[in-house]
């Protein structure tokens, strides 16, 4: 008597398990998390953010308002952004006029291997690590490595997705049509 009381127990159970797991995979489906904010369209401001500095202090994004900006999106796990890294290096050392600025975003989760990165690479451009998405999604990198060319009012110019050698002529002409500052960098 005691077994089948044990497998009618076991039983309803069962069923009870089997008609709370649709249930709470509909709940599942039906929940929505905060959507996250688009990406800003070509010609549209940056958002307000705060940069964390990996290599440097934090600081507002809008500290960088005045000057136009190139912004650098990548991750330390990412072969195509560590190839770029060396060529955004030499074009921000190419001229010490200072007329525009270079950063980087990490979009690593883990900052430590940014930090490794960075230094393994000898970095002496400023850059930060995005939390949450928040960067990610609002500069637009579906995919790395993303350079976002940003005038100096805010407002996004040109989208560059994939390595490029950023000293060279044709990236050169790009930067200084763009950014109109004479292809002067800052190591910001």
């Amino acid at each position: 008597m005691e077994s089948m009381r044990k497998r009618f127990v076991i039983a309803r159970l069962l069923l009870l398990a089997a008609l709370a797991g649709p249930a709470c995979m509909l709940a599942a489906t039906t929940t929505t998390a905060a959507p996250a904010a688009p990406e800003v369209a070509i010609g549209q401001p940056l958002r307000a953010a705060q940069l964390d500095g990996l290599n440097g202090p934090s600081r507002p994004l809008s500290s960088y308002l005045g000057r136009p900006l190139l912004i650098n999106v990548w991750a330390s796990w990412c072969g195509p952004c560590r190839a770029e890294t060396a060529s955004l290096e030499r074009l921000a050392w190419m001229d010490p006029a200072r007329s525009y600025a270079i950063i980087g975003i990490s979009t690593d989760d883990d900052a430590a291997a940014a930090r490794a990165w960075l230094a393994a690479s000898n970095a002496t451009i400023s850059h930060y690590i995005d939390h949450g998405l928040q960067l990610e999604n609002m500069l637009g990198a579906s995919h790395l490595p993303l350079t976002v060319l940003v005038d100096a009012r805010g407002r996004v110019l040109e989208r560059v997705y994939g390595a490029q050698e950023w000293d060279s002529g044709q990236a050169l002409a790009l930067v200084r049509t763009k950014l109109a500052g004479g292809g002067h960098a800052t190591k910001e």
